[in-house]
């Protein structure tokens, strides 16, 4: 998929005209043009182009028209239909000679993740039951409001929204429905929490969407609220709606100085987190803030202090690790920074009340 950033003059019509240009000589380059996707309001166009490498594409738009795209990623277009719906062109929409296709890319990512106590759920029959309950409740809400799953596993979902206000409206509506689907007495399950970002296609990063779905995750996972947005999706929201939705208790908007912490931040963090001689202190001075500042940012978007929040994304990571058996007991603890497998078991003990070794034994 190529992406190309056009000047305020270009329309649907233009962009259609280019297309067919392609497809006349198509067959030299050994592509095959499938489709694209054309954003009036932001200006931008999206080729989809099966072809044996990034130069071939270039090439072909050389020799068709001479414009060329601003950047190639390699996609799957099982994928690329999971996020933007299709993978060819749609039916004519007008009595036209091409088939002018003004039908934008952009799109809201939602990750949903219900977080629940992994111990607590092991060998559980009653859990299986309600975990099919909850499944098929969230794919139900998912499609009143026209969203697409592109990936789930039962205890997390990714999917996409051509609109904004339907991502948002089904947020509410899966915050409020989940609530009455898990028993109070299912403890197993604590919350439902819901990450939202939107983007292009065809960003920095090498992956479709990429970008915005690293987002949608990371706020999701990192930010205490039920429902975290970016300050894309509130303005582009507020432009359409009055605002009141922000006022909600289950809602935290991001301004994009916390977007900017919360992506260095996490940078930061995959560099840092299983080196056991990293010092907490230090981690203030990488970003370029004082300790205080440092202590009331991640204080007042995780709810945690950084000590406490680097301990817990230890032991959430060392539970990833049993799971997947990597590794024994003291090889996990060494993996995830702990100095010793004494002291990790002494964490791990304290924060879910089993040794590592009896869970490991339930895995």
């Amino acid at each position: 998929m190529d992406r190309h950033d056009v000047s305020s003059d270009v329309t649907a019509e233009h962009v259609a005209q280019l297309h067919q240009e392609d497809l006349k000589i198509e067959e030299q380059f050994d592509c095959k043009g499938m489709t694209y996707w054309f954003d009036a309001e932001r200006k931008t166009a999206f080729c989809l182009i099966k072809a044996p490498n990034k130069e071939a594409v270039c090439k072909m738009h050389d020799f068709a028209h001479g414009v060329l795209p601003h950047k190639i990623i390699e996609v799957d277009e099982t994928i690329v239909e999971s996020f933007l719906g299709r993978i060819e062109d749609p039916k004519k929409t007008s009595d036209t000679e091409i088939n002018i296709i003004d039908d934008p890319a952009f799109r809201c990512i939602m990750y949903l993740e219900l977080s629940h106590n992994s111990m607590e759920r092991q060998n559980n029959y009653q859990y299986s039951l309600f975990s099919e309950k909850i499944h098929q409740s969230i794919i139900k809400t998912f499609k009143k409001y026209e969203g697409r799953v592109v990936q789930s596993d039962n205890e997390s979902y990714l999917a996409s929204f051509k609109s904004i206000s339907n991502a948002i409206s089904c947020a509410f509506n899966l915050q409020h429905k989940l609530k009455f689907v898990i028993p109070k007495f299912e403890k197993s399950f604590k919350k439902v929490k819901i990450g939202l970002s939107a983007g292009l296609p065809v960003e920095e990063k090498a992956g479709l969407f990429e970008d915005t779905v690293n987002l949608s995750k990371t706020i999701c996972q990192l930010i205490n609220s039920p429902i975290t947005i970016t300050n894309d999706v509130r303005v582009y929201y507020e432009k359409r709606h009055t605002n009141d939705f922000l006022k909600n208790e289950l809602v935290q908007s991001l301004n994009l100085s916390e977007e900017a912490f919360i992506k260095n931040f996490t940078d930061c963090l995959e560099k840092i987190w299983n080196d056991p001689n990293f010092q907490i202190q230090n981690f203030a001075k990488l970003l370029g803030y004082s300790q205080s500042q440092f202590y009331r940012k991640v204080k007042s978007l995780t709810g945690k202090s950084p000590v406490q929040f680097l301990s817990d994304y230890k032991l959430d990571k060392s539970i990833e690790f049993i799971h997947h058996k990597k590794g024994n007991i003291s090889e996990i603890a060494f993996d995830c920074g702990f100095n010793s497998p004494s002291y990790f078991s002494k964490c791990f003990f304290k924060k879910y009340h089993i040794l590592p070794s009896q869970y490991q034994l339930t895995c």
